[in-house]
């Protein structure tokens, strides 16, 4: 599990993949996705995803998430489904493989788009975007939770979300230690669509929020309320 507290990150990363869902209906031209932070990729396109927790640490994948998260509810979302959950009219991207041979399919499309009987299905956004943009929004995509596995925990993480709500008011009496380790224990239980090894879901957000204080109580809660809103 990893641990670090990065609170603004997190919280940041949560509060733009909900309001950036407004956007993705109504936007249709590509729109630029900001990559400050990330390590930059060069010119030549990689076949494999660098952004990976294994590869850059826990920071930096972090930041990919949510670069990621921004650009694919502005630029995806309208087709492949907000959360990337697809409704059948293009494919579920949560279920490719986070393997080189997942990478290698999802850079094909990204950069050259797909066209099928002379219609356009996918636009061509590599020379859009560019390539930081198109692994960023690949780390989101595959860090997914199984939507099925979040609905199994869904009860106890609201009734926790009531809890570090009232922590945020007095955190007299509360248990950081024990919090962070029963939302750690749950993020673990939750597995991704594509075989990536952590999933970027709203418990392992929580347990990496919470620090003791209130502050980080209330960010915990937030987070919470977000998540499993987005999730229905």
């Amino acid at each position: 599990m990893y641990s670090t507290p990065l609170t603004g990150l997190l919280t940041a990363a949560a509060l733009i993949a909900a309001t950036t869902l407004v956007h993705a209906h109504g936007d249709v031209a590509p729109q630029a996705v900001d990559t400050t932070g990330l390590p930059e990729t060069g010119e030549e396109w990689l076949t494999e995803n660098p952004y990976r927790v294994d590869d850059v640490g826990e920071e930096t994948w972090l930041r990919a998430i949510e670069i990621g998260a921004s650009g694919y509810n502005q630029n995806c979302a309208r087709c492949h489904g907000l959360e990337v959950v697809s409704g059948g009219l293009a494919p579920d991207l949560r279920f490719l493989e986070a393997e080189e041979y997942g990478d290698e399919w999802y850079v094909e499309r990204f950069r050259t788009g797909y066209t099928q009987n002379g219609t356009t299905k996918m636009p061509a956004f590599g020379e859009l975007l560019g390539q930081d943009a198109a692994w960023a929004i690949r780390t989101y995509i595959e860090t997914r939770p199984d939507g099925d596995q979040m609905e199994e925990h869904a009860d106890e993480l609201r009734a926790l979300r009531d809890e570090l709500a009232g922590y945020a008011e007095d955190a007299g009496g509360a248990d950081a230690e024990a919090l962070k380790t029963r939302l750690s224990e749950i993020a673990e239980a939750i597995d991704t669509l594509s075989g990536a090894p952590v999933a970027d879901s709203v418990a392992f957000r929580a347990a990496n929020l919470i620090d003791g204080t209130p502050a980080s109580y209330k960010a915990a809660a937030e987070t919470l309320t977000i998540g499993l809103s987005a999730a229905h």
